[in-house]
């Protein structure tokens, strides 16, 4: 792959299978990423050499094996324009008559030798040179509208020539390819890319993180203009590589940052091809595959949560997830809100725990119910919900008139990683006529572990749930499902029958038009990642990453006990998430005055600095103001890549080498 493209151009292929077999896909091995990511784009790149398209007036096109004697960059007729394609500069005349090139002087310029093999009435797809009918005198608008429709991917006016070039490129390539070579040159050099710097093939702990760099000095390493004519592909290239050098490597083995991390072959395989296939996830017409296998995980998860059956969507992330849990809530008390809106009734309240993520406090203010009517609920000292306070909390609503409507556990909170007990919430919800969701967000993978799924004990009595397999299990992002047990309460609610898309006399199941359901209109195709991902890699070993995510964290615990002179645990995990306190040595043995306090506030982030400046780790911070905690870090375990008892070593090691002198 160094040396670009090869130079070879495979003959468009005209011959069809007539036969009713159905192919089958094996997956034989996953444990070499390069051979499953490249084999991931040769599949593309021969479906792409097998398309053709008819081209509109076929009179004067090149004969099979005819030399075409225009020149790549893309000359017209009463045009002259320079020659990309040999490095001594000179020009193409084309006839003003529109008929056929003159002959070149320079004889390594590929208008010479390059062969278009093509039927008369056919033309390959992803392929750049440039037709011979293209250089014919009818160059009239019609002409140039069907032409474009077939160059696909062209982003110009259809009406439109700049600068003398094919649909207003701006190197006279057509889909993006570059000087080097053929189609999918671009993408090669990005799985080239990819592959050389292991983002999936596993990241050497030696490497840094993250080469930072302020916002200001990062822009002038980035060329970050956009110009009238596009860059050539060696700068796209060098574009390419710079972004890969200043981006934080998520993947890397101590990136603790965030509730995700790195992904693996298999999950960037499925993310790739949903994006090269482009469709989108409303009906079984446009994206037949992708819909069948929506229902099938849909139905695989909800026999996971324990439900008798049960419905579901993907959506763009677990703030929409928690957001569609509080819809269908307010809808089964109130499916009038749907036509006539909130102004008449009493203001609907929900209750979340003071550890819940502020996506709830967001929804309640993009539902017009108000920040103020999502009301915190008070926890124990681990973060879990208290279901006494919870009670409490609703007769308080009633009494001020208020009309409660639904509570928001969490099976895993962003800071601490506190479980919320759901069969105690489940009880008071069930007495208090009150929907009860589940934000798993994070904590969600559990389900997959036999050792740790008691973690959401109770999960079979909520109402619904939301669950992100791009955080602890490592699906690319984003990948986010919301599932609930009332089946078609989704469709009922948010239907809103566009009869253009959902037509109901359609010649198919349109039972599997399942976009009605949705909020959005557009929506991606990220079942398919999770479906890629659970099914190659199978349930087996999805758990047991989970487990060795939990183990992981369960030595750090031990760990910062047993360093008990320099850290002190904030509380006991439940998640994979341990919070610690760092002392440094002029802290320590000192009266914990609430001047000490505020001292200690300053040393995570005095050490995050220094980590993020040297590269070496990336681990995240947080104070908790209602419980009186002061910055503290906060360390998580995801499953990719998969972490170990020398990494959690290494993390306290390195915090106390960056902080032993504050």
């Amino acid at each position: 792959m160094a040396g670009g493209p090869a130079t070879h151009r495979p003959q468009c292929n005209t011959t069809s299978d007539t036969g009713n077999h159905q192919p089958t896909i094996t997956i034989r091995d996953v444990s070499t990423s390069a051979q499953r990511s490249i084999g991931f784009i040769n599949s593309l790149n021969n479906m792409l050499n097998n398309l053709a398209f008819n081209i509109p007036g076929s009179e004067g096109q090149a004969e099979r094996g005819s030399p075409i004697k225009s020149c790549p960059g893309g000359a017209f007729p009463h045009t002259s324009r320079p020659c990309k394609t040999v490095p001594t500069p000179h020009k193409h005349q084309i006839n003003k008559d529109g008929g056929d090139a003159q002959g070149c002087p320079a004889t390594e310029c590929s208008a010479r030798v390059l062969s278009l093999r093509l039927h008369p009435t056919m033309a390959t797809n992803g392929y750049h040179e440039i037709a011979a009918s293209f250089h014919q005198a009818d160059t009239s608008i019609h002409h140039l509208k069907a032409r474009v429709k077939e160059l696909n991917g062209h982003a110009a006016p259809q009406n439109s020539i700049a600068n003398g070039q094919v649909n207003g490129h701006s190197n006279g390539y057509s889909n993006g390819t570059g000087e080097d070579g053929g189609a999918g040159w671009l993408l090669r050099r990005v799985l080239d890319l990819v592959l050389k710097t292991k983002l999936v093939t596993g990241l050497d702990a030696s490497e840094k993180v993250v080469h930072f760099k302020h916002p200001h000095e990062l822009k002038d390493e980035l060329d970050l203009e956009v110009g009238e004519e596009g860059c050539s592909m060696e700068e796209a290239g060098r574009i390419l590589e710079t972004a890969v050098h200043y981006s934080v490597k998520t993947q890397h083995p101590h990136f603790y940052n965030q509730l995700y991390g790195g992904i693996d072959e298999v999950a960037l395989t499925g993310a790739w091809l949903t994006e090269a296939l482009n469709t989108n996830s409303y009906t079984f017409e446009v994206a037949p595959v992708f819909m069948l296998v929506e229902h099938r995980v849909i139905e695989h998860l909800v026999g996971l949560l324990g439900w008798s059956e049960g419905d579901g969507i993907f959506a763009p992330g677990g703030s929409i997830s928690n957001m569609y849990g509080m819809v269908l809530a307010r809808y089964r008390r109130h499916p009038n809100i749907k036509k006539t809106g909130i102004f008449d009734q009493k203001p609907l309240v929900v209750f979340t725990s003071d550890q819940g993520h502020y996506s709830i406090s967001k929804s309640a203010s993009w539902l017009g119910l108000g920040m103020d009517n999502a009301v915190a609920v008070a926890t124990d000292a681990q973060g879990r919900m208290l279901p006494a306070a919870l009670k409490e909390a609703v007769a308080k609503a009633r009494e001020e008139g208020k009309e409660p409507f639904m509570v928001n556990a969490t099976a895993g909170t962003t800071v601490l990683g506190a479980f919320d007990p759901l069969e105690e919430l489940a009880a008071v919800c069930e007495g208090e006529g009150l929907w009860l969701h589940v934000d798993a967000c994070w904590g969600g993978s559990v389900i997959l572990s036999r050792r740790y799924k008691h973690l959401m004990k109770g999960v079979d009595r909520v109402d619904s749930i939301s669950w992100n397999p791009h955080k602890m299990l490592g699906t690319s992002l984003q990948c986010s499902v919301f599932l609930t047990k009332h089946k078609d309460l989704l469709k009922k609610c948010n239907s809103a029958r566009a009869t253009y898309l959902f037509q109901q006399d359609k010649f198919y199941d349109v039972g599997y038009d399942t976009g009605d359901k949705s909020i959005q209109c557009g929506r991606k195709v990220d079942a398919f990642k999770l479906w890629v991902f659970m099914k190659v890699h199978g349930q087996s070993l999805l758990e047991a990453r989970v487990d060795a995510a939990f183990h992981a964290s369960r030595h750090l615990c031990t760990e910062v006990k047993r360093r008990g002179d320099r850290f002190r645990l904030v509380q006991e995990p439940e998640c994979t998430n341990v919070c610690f306190w760092f002392i440094p040595a002029s802290m320590r043995g000192k009266d914990e005055t609430p001047e000490w306090w505020v001292q200690l506030s300053k040393v995570a982030p005095s050490i995050k600095e220094r980590m993020v400046q040297q590269g070496t780790l990336m681990v995240g911070y947080s104070p908790i103001a209602v419980k009186k905690l002061v910055n503290f870090f906060r360390m998580v375990t995801t499953c990719t890549p998969t972490p170990t008892p020398a990494h959690m070593d290494f993390v306290l090691d390195e915090i106390e080498r960056l902080g032993e002198d504050l």
